[in-house]
């Protein structure tokens, strides 16, 4: 099923920082994809499911980066068999904001479902007012239909009986992005909100004023998508713990990425999976292990403090928190970002299926776990880290969950100095990646709220 249309409503607007339109300020956000290279089909052995060569590869790097389906994420990460039992996300509907949207988006997902044998998806595509006809000679908006594309295809990929919306903003600048997300609370298109994509925290304090009314705005949007008990998942952003002042000048300190530092969200880093056998990936293998992702500068996942919101309640007591820190400490969980190892996404007008890695990729699948919980327990989770982080200080969340303990999100060659992974929660990959269980305890902590 595939619908497109266009919605009647006035956006948002707010002062933010370099002149737009009419004369007013903006200040823009970017996506967290990555595009690898080209996919290249594989031809089919009774022995393997692997479509493309990258999903065979030796995990040496020795004949290029490795890739994975939908069969091999869901079963490093525990989810075929609660997917095959029924729990499928039925009767969820998952609503994901980007910019601009995707000519080729319908077609596209439908492609991807068939060549891995996924029922077709239930999408809609909407694009807010103001939006103009696609430009295929943009790059930054072929940079966000790449970016809906894989937020897209890897929620139906985990939940493939939820109904999925786009909510493609106009734009990618501040008050277009906002609008698009006010839509989507305030229509109550769904009970599950993704997004990856943001901005350096330091450029919008930078602002004064401006910078102040974006946070403001943006926070009172996702406090009221937690009244109406709706989950909001992001992406910790892939410059490690590097990042930029308001005039794009890389900082010798780590700097928080925003909406991942938000208190009001689930944040969701990155990690490297290998999943296969000891030497080789392949579909048919096993979880051999994940590693902090760090594939160098502009490649590796986001995570740190706040220097905007303090400790929320939810986090104290949490060990490992840097004990003289009183910032919001970020990511809460974690998925498969590297590009080594990245996802296959469909790319109509590319004419082809393409490696993608970047903390995009966890957000939209961790909106797919959430359509699963949702629908088991019957009920709205809403904001996930009221449980999370309850069941994680009393000890239950560590054998539901693969805790990654090796790896960092430093910038060594830019002179920046991150985090370090920890046993239980840690500033790179928050409590972890999900395993068998984690669906059941939260499953069940959410039927007690």
């Amino acid at each position: 099923m595939k619908t497109t249309r266009a919605i009647g409503l006035g956006a948002l607007l707010f002062g933010v920082a370099l002149t737009g339109a009419g004369g007013a300020l903006a200040q823009y956000k970017k996506p967290y994809a990555i595009k690898g290279e080209a996919a290249v089909p594989v031809a089919a052995t009774p022995a393997s499911t692997a479509h493309f060569t990258c999903e065979l590869r030796p995990f040496d790097g020795s004949k290029g980066i490795v890739c994975y389906g939908p069969d091999a994420i869901r079963k490093a990460y525990g989810l075929d068999g609660i997917i095959a039992g029924g729990i499928n996300g039925t009767g969820q509907t998952i609503v994901i904001i980007d910019a601009y949207g995707s000519p080729t988006l319908e077609a596209d997902v439908q492609a991807f479902s068939a060549l891995f044998g996924l029922p077709p998806a239930d999408i809609t595509q909407i694009r807010m007012p103001g939006s103009t006809p696609f430009d295929f000679n943009d790059n930054n908006q072929l940079g966000w239909a790449e970016e809906s594309s894989l937020d897209v295809q890897w929620a139906h990929a985990i939940a493939p009986g939820a109904k999925i919306i786009l909510v493609a903003a106009a734009t990618n600048n501040d008050d277009d992005m906002l609008a698009a997300q006010n839509y989507a609370i305030s229509q109550k298109l769904g009970s599950i909100l993704s997004e990856s994509f943001g901005e350096s925290e330091l450029a919008l304090q930078q602002l004064g004023p401006a910078g102040q009314a974006i946070f403001d705005a943006n926070e009172k949007s996702y406090k009221t998508a937690g009244d109406h008990k709706i989950s909001v998942l992001v992406s910790a952003g892939d410059d490690g713990a590097a990042g930029f002042d308001v005039n794009g000048v890389l900082q010798t300190v780590p700097v928080a990425n925003y909406p991942a530092s938000s208190p009001n969200v689930t944040t969701v880093g990155g990690t490297n999976l290998f999943f296969g056998t000891a030497t080789n990936a392949t579909p048919n293998g096993t979880y051999q292990g994940e590693v902090v992702w760090n594939e160098g500068p502009g490649s590796a996942t986001g995570g740190g403090i706040s220097k905007q919101f303090r400790l929320p309640d939810y986090q104290e007591g949490t060990k490992h928190l840097i004990p003289t820190s009183t910032g919001r400490g970020y990511p809460d969980v974690a998925y498969n970002a590297g590009v080594f190892g990245g996802v296959i996404v469909r790319l109509g007008f590319f004419g082809g299926f393409f490696v993608f890695g970047g903390t995009s990729a966890g957000a939209p699948q961790w909106a797919g776990i959430t359509a699963l919980i949702n629908q088991a327990s019957k009920q709205p989770a809403g904001f996930l880290n009221k449980s999370l982080y309850k069941l994680g200080k009393l000890g239950v969340l560590q054998p539901l969950m693969h805790d990654i303990t090796v790896g960092d999100n430093s910038d060594l060659d830019d002179g920046v100095v991150g985090f370090s992974a920890q046993p239980g929660w840690d500033y790179t990959t928050g409590w972890g990646t999900p395993n068998a269980g984690l669906l059941g305890a939260l499953m069940k902590d959410n039927g007690k709220n």
